[in-house]
């Protein structure tokens, strides 16, 4: 069985602005191995977040396939992608995106009551993944009340508790101090290693950058190695 768990194979994506014909991706090639944290580098503008879309199945390419565990993306419908994105993939981004009315604890469990667990279960399921993140202690405080590095550990938690293939994060260190910023860091190699998820990184420091497994660069449409 393959140990691949997100691939991209020739994928093309352009847009039309104005008068303009933009090719932002141009037959980007990328294998996602399990366990695996890779940074995406690149200049403002080069079309990172674009990319990180599509290997979300948040966007769709011109040309090419993107595969999740071997479901390409482009064949999928509507609900088969909201399945595997809630199952497969785990999202992380620069604002926490957590919802203010709800504790941490309830930010957590959604991902599982969204997949049909009971309350009880998604609770227990989610205290346990509050402990590794370090905030077991916090599950009843509500966003406004964490810190900026706990809220990031929350939004990781979520994104981590369905037991993701992939976690895609983009800039999850960019609104953080230094100190936080290496805390949450040294979080993501951790669970990385004991879960066996994956990881990609949409990042402009180059500390997050070199304490991935491998770091990769997007430049004039194209992406290589670093």
């Amino acid at each position: 069985m393959s140990d691949v768990v997100l691939s991209v194979k020739g994928v093309t994506k352009s847009y039309v602005d104005g008068d303009s014909f933009i090719e932002v991706l141009k037959g980007v090639s990328l294998n996602v191995k399990m366990g695996e944290s890779i940074a995406i580098i690149g200049k403002s503008g080069a079309g990172k977040s674009t990319l990180l879309n599509l290997l979300g199945g948040l966007d769709r390419a011109d040309k090419g396939a993107v595969e999740i565990k071997g479901t390409d993306l482009a064949g999928a419908s509507e609900d088969a992608l909201n399945g595997l994105r809630n199952s497969a993939l785990g999202f992380v981004y620069q604002f926490h995106h957590l919802l203010p009315e709800f504790t941490a604890l309830e930010n957590v469990m959604m991902p599982l009551r969204i997949s049909g667990q009971t309350k009880n279960d998604a609770k227990n399921t989610a205290l346990e993944m509050l402990e590794k993140v370090g905030l077991k202690q916090r599950a009843d405080h509500r966003p406004n009340a964490l810190s900026g590095g706990e809220r990031q550990r929350v939004a990781i938690a979520r994104a981590l508790v369905n037991e993701p293939a992939c976690v895609l994060m983009d800039e999850p260190t960019g609104n953080l101090d230094e100190v936080t910023a290496l805390e949450i860091q040294a979080l993501m190699s951790e669970l990385s290693s004991s879960l066996g998820t994956a990881f990609v990184v949409v990042t402009h420091s180059k500390q997050l950058a070199s304490s991935m497994d491998r770091a990769v660069e997007l430049s004039q449409g194209v992406l290589a190695d670093v």
